[in-house]
């Protein structure tokens, strides 16, 4: 893969959550805070959770992303499981246990900083992350990593059209374009499918329902094991 780093300057897009920082953990210690709370007689935490995927699944389309939309999600999950008819401190013990998701110091993951600064000075990097705005910028902010980004691009989906809309607006071609991150579904294959090239970076506690398998598209597909790696390919 040596030739990446004779190429010139390329456009590097990357994803934010569970790539640069941790992020999924604490929205899983709040389910777990949550189910906890709910404390049902006969079912399990996973027959809880499989109750709150769904609703996730379904709200997502309607309300994005977000700690604030994960409280949504969990207040209409305890309504619908509930052993007892929910009361109003109910639902705001729920949501508060959802905002404290955003209460947790922002956690960076090793190595991310010292490659950051390696590859700014080399190629045209775009952070490109989903969620709640307000949110996804206080994170990039208090990351203290938005120096290093040309742009950051907040989007509701990252869907084949989110990526042909950032192409557009960057004005760059497919070909001489990377997506990097650890999300098969938002990351990795909508951007092969619009012909980018992706950098695939696992993460081991990914949230579930970001899981799908990859499918190849036009573009080059690279599997590393940690983000520190990309300083040996570009």
């Amino acid at each position: 893969m040596e030739t990446m780093k004779n190429n010139g300057r390329l456009h590097l897009v990357i994803d934010a959550d569970d790539t640069l920082w941790e992020n999924n953990v604490y929205f899983e210690l709040a389910f777990q805070r949550f189910a906890a709370y709910l404390n049902h007689s006969r079912l399990s935490d996973a027959e809880v959770r499989l109750c709150l995927d769904r609703i996730e699944d379904t709200n997502r389309v309607l309300y994005g992303y977000g700690s604030v939309q994960f409280g949504r999600n969990m207040v209409e999950c305890f309504e619908e499981l509930s052993e007892r008819p929910a009361r109003d401190e109910d639902r705001e013990a729920v949501q508060r246990i959802a905002l404290g998701i955003m209460e947790h110091p922002l956690e960076l993951i090793k190595g991310v900083a010292e490659t950051l600064a390696y590859l700014a000075d080399r190629h045209k990097l775009t952070l490109f992350t989903k969620g709640e705005p307000a949110e996804q910028n206080a994170k990039v902010k208090n990351s203290g990593l938005a120096d290093y980004f040309e742009e950051v691009v907040v989007a509701r989906e990252k869907d084949p059209p989110a990526y042909r809309d950032l192409l557009a607006r960057r004005g760059t071609i497919a070909a001489q374009s990377w997506m990097i991150g650890n999300s098969p579904k938002s990351d990795i294959n909508p951007a092969l499918a619009v012909g980018m090239n992706a950098v695939y970076i696992p993460h081991a506690r990914n949230w579930h329902l970001e899981h799908e398998d990859l499918v190849p598209g036009a573009g080059t597909l690279l599997e590393l094991n940690r983000f520190s790696e990309l300083r040996e390919h570009f």
